[in-house]
């Protein structure tokens, strides 16, 4: 029945809504290659990411109106980009006015021999200082895909940081020597904490939070749980919520099959697994997500807006105390590939769209 309810969460959408309150997208910046990653800085200032390795100020102009400043930011550590490899999430300290720091996720090393890398770096408007390591993932792995690459805040102050399964071997996700397949935790410092739930077991990494992730895509944290999205391969994509030590299956059950059409288990659930909140099958293909509960849309208060890739949308999930309830499609109109969906410090939304002219769109209401 759980299953049977998942099913309907995902297949009951409104194509279109007479309830959503009316909006209008407006371009913010365009001529992107495929922007991955947007944070919102004091002063109305943007930072967005470019797989390709570059980070971008977007900064009211002279009129008050929002531009791309034309010259990338400075002090960007070498990227590797190839594949699905690339620069991935920036995200903003929670000290920021006094510290001016930023955080940054990107493929590390060769296409022989590579990592997942977060760095901390001070941003002083126009370049990065003290670029400083806090985290590369164990071991390197030798294929450019599954890098996950999403970070997050909690609120302990300590951050929380995907890492995919290499699709190379999946089973890794079930392995505790190794942060393939894992969401993993550091503090702002890029050290252990001491609570992590695997942190006195002989031969597991202690950054492991949680485990059996194959690819995750978005990490929010709403009224202090945090939730996950990853990406399955034909189907079972999962809206999760994360527990310390909570093993969410994969490679040993999931809703999806391989892209060869084989069968990757028979096993939809286990004992000692978390299932998901939601399966999307046939795969929407996740990206980024954000919650959105302010004043400018009321009609899409209490929801997580998930990017879609492969739908070409994004899903607004209305939770009331953690259950998702009947979905809602959004922005199809646009027929683009959203990488991230934020909600911005006005509760205006900001759409990444994927592709080598990638653009930052803002949804505004269309006021009477």
């Amino acid at each position: 029945m759980r299953y049977f309810l998942f099913w309907v969460f995902s297949v009951c959408v409104a194509m279109a809504s007479a309830h959503a309150a009316s909006y209008r997208v407006v371009t913010v910046a365009s001529g992107l290659d495929h922007p991955w990653s947007l944070a919102f800085l004091p002063g109305g200032r943007l930072l967005v990411t470019e797989r390709v390795g570059r980070l971008r100020l977007i900064e009211p102009g002279s009129d008050g109106q929002l531009q791309l400043r034309a010259e990338p930011v400075a002090g960007v550590p070498p990227v590797l980009a190839t594949g699905q490899a690339g620069l991935f999430d920036v995200i903003v300290h929670p000290d920021f006015a006094a510290n001016g720091q930023v955080l940054l996720s990107f493929a590390h090393g060769t296409s022989e021999a590579n990592h997942l890398r977060v760095v901390r770096a001070r941003f002083d408007g126009t370049e990065l200082l003290d670029v400083t390591p806090l985290l590369t993932t164990q071991p390197a792995k030798a294929d450019s895909q599954h890098f996950g690459g999403r970070m997050a805040w909690l609120p302990d102050g300590t951050l929380v940081v995907g890492m995919g399964d290499g699709n190379l071997d999946r089973t890794d996700a079930q392995r505790l020597n190794t942060h393939l397949g894992k969401l993993l935790r550091i503090t702002a410092d890029g050290q252990v904490p001491r609570d992590n739930p695997f942190v006195n077991q002989a031969g597991a990494r202690p950054e492991i939070f949680s485990i059996g992730h194959r690819n995750p895509q978005a990490l929010v944290v709403v009224d202090g749980v945090l939730y996950a999205h990853e990406h399955g391969a034909r189907g079972g994509d999962e809206l999760n919520r994360i527990a310390p030590g909570a093993n969410y299956g994969w490679p040993l059950v999931t809703g999806g099959i391989d892209y060869t059409f084989a069968r990757i288990t028979p096993f939809r659930s286990l004992p000692g697994l978390t299932p998901p909140l939601v399966d999307w099958t046939p795969s929407i293909a996740p990206a980024g997500m954000a919650w959105y509960d302010a004043a400018l849309f009321p009609q899409w208060r209490g929801s997580l807006l998930v990017a879609a890739l492969k739908e070409r949308s994004v899903r607004r999930v209305p939770l009331a105390n953690g259950v998702p309830g009947p979905q809602e499609l959004l922005f199809g109109e646009l027929g683009e590939r959203i990488r991230d969906v934020r909600t911005g410090p006005d509760g205006a939304v900001y759409l990444l769209t994927d592709s080598p002219t990638g653009r930052v769109l803002r949804v505004e209401p269309v006021t009477p």
